[in-house]
This record gives structure tokens, sequence and C-alpha cells, in this order.
């Protein structure tokens, strides 16, 4: 079983930042993907970015301006976010495949408007 905990969300102008934060609740090794998705409104949801090992593994819509980071020793999935648009609003999700398993986050709302 594995619990993963987001924060870093909120509301932020065209052409900002923020920077999404996952921490799981025991250690996962790098072997396993660990990532995040998204889910704009009225949309399904959609992978962002996710790593595995040393490979990253992210959408064309996000390239360029999201970077991951991954701490396996701090058991911590990072996800920063720089020059966002508004079609970036939705709610990101931290996600992890563990021993057969999906695991999801409780997600945190990501609003880019002027």
């Amino acid at each position: 079983q594995v619990q993963l905990w987001e924060s870093g969300g909120g509301l932020v102008q065209p052409g900002g930042s923020l920077r999404l934060s996952c921490t799981a609740s025991r250690t996962i090794g790098s072997s396993y993907p660990v990532g995040w998705y998204r889910q704009p409104p009225g949309k399904g949801r959609e992978l962002v970015a996710i790593v595995t090992g040393d490979n990253i593994n992210s959408a064309n819509s996000v390239k360029g301006r999201f970077t991951i980071s991954r701490d396996n020793a701090k058991s911590t999935v990072d996800l920063q976010l720089d020059n966002l648009k508004p079609e970036d609003t939705a709610i990101y999700y931290c996600y992890s495949h563990f021993q057969n398993r999906d695991f999801w986050g409780q997600g945190t709302q990501v609003t880019v408007s002027s």
C-alpha cells in the first residue's frame, strides 16, 4: 500500500510558475514509475510526466515548460511548472505504479488565469 500526498497548487497568471510536490508514504524503488497526471475541466485524465529509472516520459504539450524531478531517498517527486498557460488549468494528481497496483494522490488544483 502506498499513500501519496500532493501540495503546491494554486492560482497563477499566464506566464507564471508553480512547483508541485508529492510525498509517498514509503520508499518506492527507482525502477517503479512515479509521476504526474492531470484532469482539465470537463476532460479525462492525461499524462503530464512520469519517471522510471533514468527514463522520463512527458506530454508534448508540456515539454520545455515543465520539469519532473525525483528524490528516491526522500520518497518525493516534484513537478516544476514554468510559463504556465490557461490550458494548463487542471487538477494535478501524483501517481505511482508499485507491486502491480496503481496509486493516486488526492489531487491539487492548478488554475492559470489573469
